[in-house]
């Protein structure tokens, strides 16, 4: 089996199967397609060797991110994964926690791009990226300063989230935020201090914590100690809001009869929790799909100067959240 087979079975020239397996981005659509499916179906595997000889290129684009214990994160991996196949690439997976920069291992005749999904040690990455002259994207970084990124407008999603719980009649809303390290935590917060502001309210309390059920358990059980607990609670990420949910569960009270909440970033245990998790939706695809083309485009030449891509959330509203009685 050979690329002739391959050309053949298409129904196009030699030529353009070669430019789909060394990723060119002048192919038509459908021809892409065509050649993809042609070897697909006499299960054709190019010598991978051989073209990284002939044309310079690994076909290969690194994918850095600090872990995978987040259902929103694998979706924009997995839509990664899939658009870079559409441009006959394949995906390196390298997980570098936070702290731990030394496991970044991509070199520049290993891979032709890199990703960097929500980096933490993001000015050291992208310092190495920059000396060994590998084009690079980021999604969901934390400095947004002259680089080309994708971004959820986080502060839209922070505000409808808060509106959402305004619009209920709750005027003692609380926030339970992320670390102050990740620009969708102050982001976030900062969308919900807006929509307090936009009527005239006060923040019930602002507490920051972890990306963690743990932290959303905590801060809860404090307040319940306290006797200092609000009507509805606005937390940065649905792990919190779990462990929010847990804490007044364990206390005997009852989401969304005692206390609303909202959660962030839809993981895939929201609407199968019970009560259902009102969150703000991430577009994981469209993110994933964003940052494959943008380093595409930089590949074949097409870069522009640095440019912030920002992405819409959405408000699902569920069980979790109810109009406050009077």
């Amino acid at each position: 089996m050979n690329i002739e087979d391959v050309a053949k079975k298409a129904g196009v020239s030699v030529v353009t199967v070669s430019r789909v397996i060394n990723g060119a981005t002048t192919v038509r659509e459908k021809n892409r397609k065509k050649v993809l499916d042609a070897m697909k179906a006499l299960n054709y595997e190019p010598n991978h060797a051989a073209r990284v000889l002939a044309s310079g290129k690994t076909n290969v684009i690194g994918l850095t991110i600090g872990h995978l214990n987040d259902t929103f994160l694998e979706g924009v991996v997995k839509a990664i994964d899939r658009k870079l196949k559409d441009y006959g690439y394949v995906l390196a997976l390298n997980v570098v926690p936070v702290g731990t920069i030394d496991r970044f291992v991509f070199q520049k005749e290993r891979v032709d791009g890199v990703i960097l999904l929500c980096p933490t040690d993001e000015t050291k990455l992208v310092e190495q990226l920059v000396e060994k002259d590998i084009p690079y994207v980021l999604i969901d970084n934390q400095d947004i300063e002259q680089k080309t990124s994708v971004l959820v407008d986080n502060i839209k999603g922070g505000y409808e989230a808060t509106k959402h719980l305004i619009d209920l009649g709750h005027r003692d809303i609380a926030h339970i935020a992320g670390p102050n390290m990740y620009l969708s935590s102050r982001e976030r917060k900062e969308g919900f201090q807006k929509a307090l502001a936009e009527v005239h309210l006060k923040p019930h309390d602002i507490i920051h914590g972890d990306f963690k059920m743990t932290s959303g358990y905590q801060v809860v059980s404090q307040w319940i100690r306290e006797k200092h607990l609000p009507t509805a609670i606005f937390a940065a990420d649905d792990f919190i809001a779990l462990g929010a949910m847990n804490a007044l569960v364990n206390h005997g009270l009852k989401v969304p009869d005692d206390v609303s909440i909202i959660g962030y970033d839809d993981q895939q245990f929201a609407s199968q929790y019970v009560p259902q998790l009102t969150t703000v939706k991430q577009p994981e695809g469209e993110i994933g799909e964003k940052g494959v083309q943008i380093l595409m485009d930089k590949l074949s030449d097409k870069s522009e100067q640095a440019k912030i891509y920002r992405l819409e959330p959405e408000l699902i509203v569920r069980h979790s959240t109810k109009a406050l009685n009077k």
